[in-house]
């Protein structure tokens, strides 16, 4: 790691293979906490390559606890985290209403690192039982159309990181990492990214892959739609600019999509919202990540999509999900 690190602090870049040896060391327990911690740290102070996030991607799927959900067409809808807006659980809350709908969906999430709640905060204080059996994560998409996939139960690599990031509690290149590594391969991602930089990195990466992919980065810096400007999507089909109009809703200010200040506020925001409690902004932001996640696997219209997730939402078929998880993994 020595030389890795003096390599890295002389502003040289790691190769593919060269990426994906360190991480597999590191899951192997070779280095130390501070040289982990230094290690990346030196991510935090200049831009990753996308040879250098392939490898790191690369040996976190070779790693990890595979689940096979190859019988079901599916979606995982996942933000990077890192965008220190504190918002919500939008792309949480969205999973349910695009399982309302009809649609299958295989959610990667993991507890929050640098924001208060994370999506795996809110689904544990709910009652969500998590899990890495393959006949349970069946029965849940099964019955209630979609599955939590809690990620250090699949990927034991991150154990030897995960104290670390809690202690610096700065988003760090696995922030980047989580979206690409669900252990259940869906067919269909749409991911949410903190940077313009990035969603162009994801964007190369995933066109060499046979995901059909949706990347989103809102121009004033949320990892998702956010309805307070302008989003640039990016998908295998076309590259576009939305706005809230495209949506038939108007702006947002910022302040309306706040989340909680704990985990136990996060959660019964996520209840409220769900239960057709929501405010109009919370309503309508939820279901413009729904409608683009909807739109991706559907290849229907993003107003079609809106409507979909707007009636999966009040009619209570979202929150019917939610309570068949809930009861299931009480079982």
């Amino acid at each position: 790691m020595k030389t890795i690190l003096n390599r890295l602090i002389n502003q040289e870049v790691l190769s593919r293979e060269e990426a994906k040896s360190v991480l597999v060391n590191i899951s192997n327990g070779q280095y130390n906490p501070s040289q982990i911690a230094s290690f990346l740290t030196v991510y935090m102070m200049r831009s990753i390559t996308i040879d250098e996030l392939a490898g790191f991607r690369d040996a976190l799927l070779d790693l990890c606890i595979p689940v096979d959900l190859s019988d079901y067409t599916t979606i995982d809808l996942c933000g990077t985290g890192g965008d220190g807006k504190d918002t919500f659980n939008i792309s949480t809350l969205a999973s349910f209403v695009v399982a309302g709908a009809g649609v299958k969906v295989a959610k990667h999430g993991n507890y929050g690192v640098s924001s208060i709640s994370g999506s795996s905060n809110v689904m544990e204080n709910l009652g969500i039982r998590f899990s890495n059996d393959n006949s349970f994560l069946q029965q849940c998409i099964e019955d209630a159309n979609i599955c939590i996939l809690h990620a250090p139960l699949f990927h034991p690599a991150m154990k030897n990181v995960g104290g670390i990031r809690k202690e610096l509690a700065v988003k760090t290149f696995f922030n980047m990492l989580g979206p690409m590594v669900n252990p259940s391969f869906p067919k269909n991602q749409m991911v949410g990214v903190f940077s313009l930089e990035l969603a162009r990195m994801y964007a190369y990466l995933y066109q060499n892959t046979s995901i059909n992919f949706t990347i989103l980065n809102s121009l004033d810096g949320y990892d998702e739609i956010s309805l307070t400007g302008s989003t640039k999507v990016i998908s295998n089909r076309s590259e576009q600019i939305l706005n809230p109009d495209d949506f038939n809703v108007s702006f947002l200010n910022a302040n309306a999509i706040k989340g909680g200040t704990t985990v136990t506020e996060s959660a019964q925001l996520f209840l409220d919202i769900i239960s057709g409690k929501g405010t109009e902004a919370q309503n309508n932001v939820v279901c413009a990540n729904a409608a683009l996640a909807l739109a991706t696997v559907n290849n229907i219209s993003i107003t079609d999509g809106f409507g979909l997730a707007q009636e999966s939402l009040q009619s209570g078929k979202a929150l019917d999900k939610l309570k068949k998880l809930q009861q299931l993994s009480t079982n």
